[in-house]
């Protein structure tokens, strides 16, 4: 039931809760302890809660957090991408999550899935200044720089 101030929820003729009101579109005015347990969990998220906990592992994990969470339309829609890097601390450590998060931020493309991947093909145990640049095979088609002087 609800009126121009209250809205009322009940269930088995008996109210269970009671609300203000609020008139602003696309609004939430949930009270959390409302909410179910694991939706309590979620509700707890931030984007400071998941910066702060990078910001514990090391800056580079930080860095990669922040650009997860700036490269989205929305914040929440960053932090299962957030939660799952940061979960990689326990499962690989944490100098790998480090040295692939380092990485991935050279890559420039800011998702779980590179995280992941790094971490699975040990890309992570690779430094960049000990990989060299390849140098191209002397063929006959291959036309230098002096060519188009």
């Amino acid at each position: 039931m609800y009126t121009k101030s209250t809205v009322e929820i009940y269930y088995k003729y008996n109210r269970i809760a009671i609300h203000p009101r609020n008139y602003k579109p696309y609004v939430y005015t949930t009270i959390s302890e409302h909410l179910a347990n694991t939706h309590q969990f979620v509700a707890q998220w931030s984007a400071a809660r998941f910066i702060d906990w990078a910001i514990s592992i090391d800056e580079a994990v930080a860095e990669y957090i922040m650009q997860i969470i700036e490269s989205r339309n929305h914040p929440e829609q960053a932090y299962k991408s957030c939660l799952g890097i940061l979960n990689f601390e326990k499962k690989v450590g944490k100098q790998r999550l480090i040295n692939a998060c380092r990485r991935a931020l050279d890559f420039k493309i800011y998702n779980f899935k590179t995280i992941q991947n790094i971490l699975e093909n040990n890309l992570d145990h690779i430094d960049f200044e000990q990989e060299s640049e390849q140098e191209l095979p002397i063929h006959g088609n291959i036309r230098g720089k002096q060519y188009y002087n």
